[in-house]
């Protein structure tokens, strides 16, 4: 079958997320043809290029969400709007802007009345087809008119009272993010040579990337599978924290929710990485009985010689890996070794224990963080940091992989006796697996998925609680049998749920389910143009030499398994909005 996979700001870029997760997918299924949509963050993005793609991969197109102000107006959008079109487009946009300010700000739409719902996708899909007559709505959607329409729904009663507060600067803002949410809108994918001849489109996310599929189910009836790894909805809610004005956080919050609640309610087939997204996803809106929970694949080849030779770890080691930011809270890291140095004190033969915490910092905020880190810990441990010996003697050591001790991710996680994981947000914990895989004995916070991936194979405590952490750091120190019990298990565990092979196999199962629950209803026509009803057989979606006759059938928007060997694209230079 020939898979449409979406993407926002990763795959196939070199940087990105998701790249090496829809990376091994892709290269997993070389059975299925791949057509990637990618849409590009940045311009720095574009200009790294690409990661060397499979055969597989049939054809890719691009599209930026990043253009600068002054190239705002693209394909379509220079040119004035009739008279009906604008009179449409500002009936749509206002009804879409009324839905924003129905109910409380906020709101999750699951609670909102069903009415509201069907309104707010009328709307989107009205300005998806005036973008599809009209060649694009970019400039519409930046123009005094759509400014106006929000200006008139905030003001309208029943409005939420943060609405009505809105000022003019607010509605500009508000009405700059909504044309950038709905740029897929104005694209030229929605045709039967794009996601019109694909069997089923996969979104590696929500947000812009799957409502480009949830346009594709709109026009052709394309089945769409929506995978979250990390939920789009809350990325969003955390990043509007920051917003100065309670209007646009409201009126932002209530858009970005009623997207989410439409697309898990078009989704097929919903597959969240862990229960954590999965309750987002279900308190949002997505139905039950449409999700099924595919975890995040590693590659174990790695760390296979590590998770077999425990006698590896240096007995008196903690070790943190991963990227150093705030969130992963490395001063409650801190103070915790503090506390474990002090539990030790009165222990036979003295032990020496050390904190090693490799990572490097996450932007300037993180080189900010790991400069804090380095302070305090000169200030908690003023003996052994200062003298001639001081950089031998300090038990907390700061370094990066690809230095000297730490050459690779595997080498620093085997010199760790215990592997500590402090953060207080969390999604998926990609090192804790790491940890498992090199069969090592963990204490973690209680954030995120932990306690769903460690599954009674590590210790467990609450974030901000350098007591409790480092109370479960030295029952482990002090137990060596106990730490080869349950780093065998960790890695038992990390190779039955947590490794590629899973991952493609049960994404897989799902292809095959959906498409042949929800096939694709398309026309197959003769030489002369006319429908030929029954070209298809059945039997011609199996693998058989029942199935020659039917791959000699001339489709034209037919089914791609019966349209015979596909036209592979040359792949060259990115282009916007073109195949390479």
């Amino acid at each position: 079958m020939r898979i449409g996979l979406l993407t926002e700001g990763g795959y196939p870029h070199v940087s990105g997320d998701a790249r090496l997760w829809c990376d091994r997918l892709v290269r997993g299924l070389a059975q299925h043809e791949f057509d990637v949509y990618a849409l590009s963050r940045s311009e720095r993005q574009e200009d790294e290029g690409w990661i060397p793609l499979p055969s597989q991969v049939v054809r890719v197109r691009t599209a930026p969400l990043w253009t600068a102000e002054e190239d705002r107006a693209v394909v379509g959008d220079g040119r004035a709007y009739g008279r009906r079109a604008r009179r449409r487009f500002a009936e749509c946009y206002g009804e879409l802007a009324g839905v924003l300010c129905a109910g409380a700000p906020g709101e999750a739409s699951a609670e909102a009345p069903a009415a509201e719902a069907d309104r707010f996708a009328n709307a989107l899909y009205g300005l998806a087809e005036l973008a599809r007559e009209e060649g694009g709505l970019v400039g519409a959607l930046r123009s005094e008119a759509a400014v106006r329409a929000l200006e008139r729904a905030c003001r309208a009663p029943g409005a939420p009272r943060t609405a009505h507060e809105a000022r003019v600067p607010d509605l500009l803002a508000v009405a700059a993010h909504l044309e950038r949410a709905l740029r897929p809108l104005s694209l030229d994918w929605y045709e039967d040579d794009g996601l019109g001849s694909v069997d089923l489109c996969h979104a590696a996310s929500g947000g812009a990337a799957a409502l480009t599929g949830l346009l594709a189910r709109h026009f052709f009836g394309v089945p769409l599978l929506v995978t979250e790894y990390g939920v789009q909805l809350r990325s969003h809610y955390l990043a509007a924290a920051t917003e100065s004005s309670p209007a646009v956080r409201s009126l932002l919050a209530a858009f970005h929710g009623r997207l989410a609640a439409e697309i898990y309610r078009q989704a097929d087939c919903i597959t969240p990485g862990n229960a954590h997204a999965r309750r987002w996803q279900e308190r949002c809106g997505a139905d039950r009985t449409k999700l099924r929970t595919v975890y995040p694949g590693m590659d174990a080849g790695p760390f296979a010689e590590v998770g077999e030779s425990p006698e590896l770890a240096e007995p008196d080691t903690l070790v943190w890996v991963g990227r150093v930011e705030p969130t992963k809270d490395l001063v409650s890291l801190l103070h915790a070794f503090a506390e474990v140095r002090e539990l030790r004190k009165g222990e036979p033969g003295a032990p020496r224990t050390r904190l090693r915490i490799v990572g490097a910092p996450s932007g300037a905020e993180g080189a900010a963080y790991l400069t804090h880190c380095r302070v305090l810990a000169a200030q908690l441990f003023p003996d052994e940091a200062e003298g001639p010996h001081a950089v031998g003697d300090n038990p907390v050591s700061f370094e990066e992989i690809g230095g000297p001790d730490a050459p690779t991710l595997a080498d620093a996680y085997a010199s760790g006796a215990v592997i500590v994981l402090s953060s207080v947000v969390e999604g998926f914990p990609i090192g804790l697996v790491e940890a498992m895989l090199c069969g090592r004995a963990t204490v973690s916070t209680d954030v995120g998925a932990v306690v769903e991936v460690i599954g009674g194979t590590g210790l467990v405590v609450p974030p901000r609680n350098p007591r409790a952490l480092a109370e479960a750091c030295v029952a482990l120190l002090r137990d060596a049998e106990r730490r080869e019990r349950l780093g065998a298990a960790a890695r038992a565990r990390a190779l039955e749920l947590f490794t590629v092979e899973q991952n493609v196999a049960a994404f897989h199962g799902i292809y095959l389910e959906i498409v042949s629950r929800c096939p694709v209803p398309r026309v197959v026509l003769d030489d002369s143009g006319e429908p030929q009803p029954f070209a298809v057989p059945a039997e011609a979606c199996v693998p058989g030499r029942w199935t020659d006759a039917a791959t000699r059938v001339v489709a034209r928007g037919g089914p791609s398994w019966a349209a015979g060997p596909p036209v592979r694209a040359t792949l060259s230079a990115p282009a916007t909005g073109a195949a390479r």
